[in-house]
């Protein structure tokens, strides 16, 4: 058993199929099937059943995959700090970004990185908080840009910035085409939102609770593009911060109301693994973070149709 062997069964299984996996890696596919051949007869069982939708792990593959990931996820890690050991910053940092700031926190970081240490590859995994902290928990992300709800951050947490929420519909709405909307104006209202559980939500149900409001939530998506398409059409409003809207607003296609009494403001977070030490690469990515998000995190509407 080889390093080399086990990134073949771990593509094999991300692929499902030999033949893709040989594509990949530039070889013959009999090479692909001898390699799993070879490994399935030291081990005494097989790895891989082929079924219609083509290769998938066997009960004996899934029980061991998780430590194939690790070894090789160990093996990048020595390597990336070999390199980093020698002063260059190198190797992949593993990010996970929320989707109100990807289209805008991404290719700067990705066009700021390739300027100042084209060795740092960035694997960026988009989702929501509760998503995020998951993936964080568990040790596949090596930093994560979350929201928080709160008078105060988790541990191993930076509060990079504080923005407020919006009551946000389609150019034109009574309620969103206002300056400001107070909370229990919510009430009766068909609201679109992420799946509990979610910080959102949490801070929502609680301040209804508070105030006798009933929130009418008409739909629950876990994807920023949806609950956009779905303002936009005028079925139903949605609640984000300002970077998420900004180009619609700035179009006229959507309006934005703060809503007030009480604010809901959340918190952008930097969270840190807990499961081994930041490679200098990912030290580097943490330190650029810090100056790049705050400045993308202010309200740019100036000159806008915010207002109808």
């Amino acid at each position: 058993m080889n390093l080399k062997q086990l990134e073949t069964v771990a593509l094999v299984a991300e692929l499902g199929s030999l033949s893709r996996a040989a594509r990949a890696l530039g070889i013959a596919q009999s090479l692909v099937s001898r390699t799993v051949a070879n490994l399935e007869s030291e081990w005494g069982d097989r790895l891989f059943e082929r079924t219609g939708r083509g290769m998938v792990l066997s009960e004996f593959g899934k029980r061991i995959f998780p430590e194939i990931e690790l070894l090789l996820a160990q093996s990048t890690r020595l390597h990336d700090e070999i390199r980093n050991a020698a002063g260059v910053p190198a190797g992949t940092v593993r990010i996970g970004v929320l989707p109100s700031m990807t289209r805008r926190l991404i290719p700067t970081l990705f066009a700021d990185l390739r300027k100042t240490a084209p060795g740092v590859r960035l694997r960026v995994i988009e989702g929501f908080s509760g998503q995020l902290d998951e993936q964080l928990d568990a040790g596949h992300l090596d930093l994560a840009v979350i929201n928080r709800y709160g008078p105060s951050p988790r541990q191993n947490e930076d509060v990079l910035a504080t923005v407020a929420n919006y009551l946000i519909g389609k150019a034109g709405h009574p309620i969103a085409n206002q300056p400001a909307v107070d909370f229990k104006c919510l009430a009766g209202i068909p609201l679109v939102l992420p799946p509990a559980p979610n910080g959102l939500r949490l801070i929502l149900d609680q301040h209804a609770r508070q105030q006798g409001v009933t929130l009418d939530v008409a739909l629950e998506v876990e994807s920023l593009n949806a609950m956009k398409e779905v303002a936009l059409s005028g079925h139903a409003l949605i609640i984000l911060p300002q970077l998420a809207v900004d180009d619609e607003v700035s179009a006229g296609r959507l309006v934005a109301a703060e809503i007030i009494n009480p604010q809901l403001p959340r918190s952008i977070s930097l969270g840190l693994t807990q499961h081994h030490p930041l490679s200098r690469a990912a030290r580097l990515v943490l330190s650029r973070l810090h100056e790049l998000i705050p400045p993308m995190t202010q309200p740019d509407w100036s000159g806008s149709n915010k207002r109808q």
